[in-house]
């Protein structure tokens, strides 16, 4: 026990070895860390930081893209998709940085409902939202596209993912203000999932579910989702990146927004007391009030 102890110590790096390796100060890493999730650090039985070896090249990326004039989120960001680690699921990634949202298991038309809602509400009412949707199957997009067309035509961008059967940017090219559709490869863990992001300073929303691999033959309706939506800017802006970057990775489509850059305010106290009523209406609804 004392040796292997003493060899995990010896493979890792205290806050101050990382520091003097990659030149950014401790107090910087530190704010890093809090702020952006990067590096991650083990902690020790006494509360010390400790750090893999791979940290350092994560936060030597990240600083150098810093000093090329990226915002310090967009550095992260971009640090991590340079080195192989970007998000590759919109739910598992935006649950990681909000582990405090509470999923519910709905059935497809309650999604569907929701979805609808948010549409209209956010996305239609919006001023210029950064608007993305994974739809799973091209024929379920092919169901909606004349309602996301009309929503692409107020929208800075629209895009949608789904199972598309053509290149990357051929459907789209040459048609202003229609969807940007992207293909989502056979293995992507989006395959799995329903998703609705509308980033807009002024209304935002979203919505993700992660599909249950419950029984093939089943109807459509009876498809359930784990699911959860926030109105809190911070939650939309995060799921927001995380669909630029796999936009980027499986269309090779640029989405552009100064927004990205920036990290909005926290949700007010009325906006987080509605959202519990919401939930909690949703949940009767579905029947499950307890």
């Amino acid at each position: 026990m004392r040796r292997q102890a003493i060899a995990d110590d010896e493979s890792s790096l205290s806050i101050g070895d990382l520091a003097e390796r990659t030149g950014v100060p401790p107090g910087t890493i530190r704010t890093w860390e809090v702020r952006y999730g990067l590096p991650v650090p083990r902690r020790m039985a006494g509360g010390h930081r400790r750090y893999d070896l791979e940290a350092v090249d994560l936060v030597r990326e990240a600083a150098r893209q810093r000093a090329s004039g990226l915002s310090m989120r967009l550095a992260v960001d971009r640090a991590k998709e340079t080195l192989g680690q970007p998000e590759s699921s919109v739910f598992a990634g935006v649950r990681r940085r909000h582990p405090e949202l509470r999923t519910q298991s709905l059935p497809k038309p309650a999604v569907l409902a929701l979805s609808r809602a948010i549409e209209d509400e956010c996305c239609s009412q919006a001023e210029r939202p950064l608007l993305f949707a994974s739809f799973q199957r091209e024929r379920f997009y092919r169901a909606s596209e004349h309602r996301w067309t009309e929503l692409a035509r107020t929208a800075e961008t629209a895009l949608v993912f789904a199972d598309f059967a053509h290149a990357p940017g051929v459907r789209e090219s040459g048609s202003r203000g229609k969807p940007v559709e992207v293909p989502i490869p056979f293995e992507a863990p989006l395959n799995r999932e329903w998703l609705l992001v509308c980033d807009a300073p002024d209304l935002p929303g979203c919505l993700v579910g992660w599909e249950r691999p419950e029984v093939v033959d089943r109807p459509d309706t009876a498809r359930r989702f784990e699911t959860f939506w926030s109105v809190d800017p911070r939650v939309v802006r995060h799921a927001a990146r995380i669909c630029v970057q796999l936009a980027r990775r499986y269309g090779d489509v640029a989405v552009h927004g100064p927004q990205l850059e920036e990290t909005p305010p926290e949700a007010s106290a009325a906006t987080l007391r509605a959202s519990g009523v919401l939930d909690r209406m949703v949940r009767y609804l579905c029947g499950d009030g307890s």
